[in-house]
This record gives structure tokens, sequence and C-alpha cells, in this order.
């Protein structure tokens, strides 16, 4: 799970075991819990997707208040792509520095 903050750009990376969405509203929260809860939670995941964890989100975190905003933003949308590139790239250049494929201790 890659987690990026548009303002900032810094990056939280989580390996995950499921995308269930328990398991990944468990990883936003311990994310909000460091860095504080984003006023808008962008997700590039189907609607279905992105509905499920905020329940779950709700569940973990009652207080939570959503703030509904553009789905697509071209700006942010394009950083967050770059930033998965560098993830990539940076994660394939170690596991060959290390000689694993074990790429979650890359993480």
């Amino acid at each position: 799970m890659v987690y990026q903050d548009h303002l900032t750009k810094f990056v939280v990376l989580n390996a995950l075991k499921t995308k269930r969405a328990e398991e990944v509203a468990h990883h936003l929260v311990r994310i909000f819990l460091t860095f504080g809860a984003p006023c808008l939670l962008h997700s590039d995941n189907g609607r279905e997707f992105v509905n499920s964890i905020i329940s779950e989100l709700k569940i973990l975190w009652p207080e939570l208040i959503l703030v509904h905003g553009k789905p697509r933003h071209s700006q942010s949308q394009g950083s967050v792509e770059r930033a998965n590139q560098d993830i990539e790239n940076m994660i394939v250049t170690w596991l060959i520095d290390n000689n694993t494929n074990r790429w979650v201790d890359a993480l």
C-alpha cells in the first residue's frame, strides 16, 4: 500500500497480506495517528472498494469526518504515479544489490 501526502509528497509504504478493507483501514488509521488525518482521502481503486474502506475507518475511528472532493486531480495523480515508479525502481535495485527476491524486506 502506498500512501502519499500531496502537500509534502511524503510517502508511507506498507506491505499488505490482503486487500481487505479491514486491513487497509487499519494501516490508514496507523498513518493518521502518526501524521494526522487528511481532509481528503483519494484512492485510485473502485468506488465499492473505497466505500468498504471508509466503512471500516468509521468503525475504527468514529470521529473521522470525511470531506469529499474531486475524484481525479491530474497534478496529484501524476505525482502518485511518479512516486510509484520511483518506489518500484528502488525496490528492484535493493533486491538486486542484496541478491534476494524478498521485496517486503526492501520496504
